[in-house]
């Protein structure tokens, strides 16, 4: 890890290769994937092309394909790219892509990427989600539920066998978040460090009509997981 570009406020620790915002490569090779593909299967059409922005190892990608989508998928780190096997995949921060005049029926921005704690990149970010859907097209956008941040720590066993732990998430000003999680298996434990900014839906909301987008519905009980349509 020396001479890795670290971006401010985000680190990583545990085995194998850690990306600059702390995401562990090994780490996201094992998370398993849950109802992601399910939710995203019954807001979408059978067969559309998704665009996925921040596919990291290709944990929803490589469902997602076989279910019959047609996914390009962007990150910014090569080595989490080297892990997606059968989509067409694009090295790019999501917020300077350039994909020319290409557009997609369905644009996807999961991995609660919508709440930077940097305002430029998340209004780059919901740019590049209207610039890349197609005219009838929808965008796919995971937020965060309600509580995240507080009554903490609390953990989450996966049926896998790992468990997920938030251990802290402390405010750092103007309104951002230092989350400090921690994922243990029997045999590695990966920590991770980021910035989050929270945001309710009325912020939320209005960050997305400033991009020319607006929200459709709904598609969780928590609010998680939300479908908009371009203005």
């Amino acid at each position: 890890m020396s001479g890795r570009l670290v971006r401010e406020g985000y680190s990583g620790t545990g085995p194998g290769d850690i990306t600059p915002d702390g995401c562990a490569v090994e780490l996201y090779t094992r998370l398993s994937v849950g109802d992601e593909p399910d939710v995203i299967a019954g807001a979408v059409p059978a067969g559309s092309s998704i665009l996925e922005l921040g596919c990291g190892a290709g944990r929803v990608t490589h469902p997602l394909l076989r279910r019959g989508f047609a996914v390009t998928a962007v990150d910014e780190s090569a080595q989490m790219l080297e892990q997606v096997r059968g989509a067409r995949t694009v090295q790019s921060p999501i917020e300077s892509l350039d994909l020319g005049d290409e557009t997609f029926d369905v644009v996807m921005l999961a991995s609660f990427l919508v709440h930077s704690g940097d305002h430029q990149v998340r209004d780059g970010m919901l740019r590049t989600c209207r610039r890349y859907v197609r005219d009838g097209g929808v965008v796919l956008i995971q937020r965060e539920g309600e509580g995240r941040h507080t009554d903490l720590p609390h953990e989450r066993v996966d049926p896998a066998g790992y468990t997920v732990r938030i251990v802290s998430s402390e405010p750092v000003g103007d309104g951002v978040h230092s989350v400090h999680a921690q994922y243990d298996f029997d045999d590695a434990r990966w920590t991770q460090t980021f910035l989050s900014r929270p945001l309710s839906k009325e912020r939320f909301e209005g960050y997305l009509a400033a991009a020319g987008l607006r929200v459709d519905r709904y598609l969780t009980d928590d609010g998680a997981w939300v479908r908009a349509l371009p203005e």
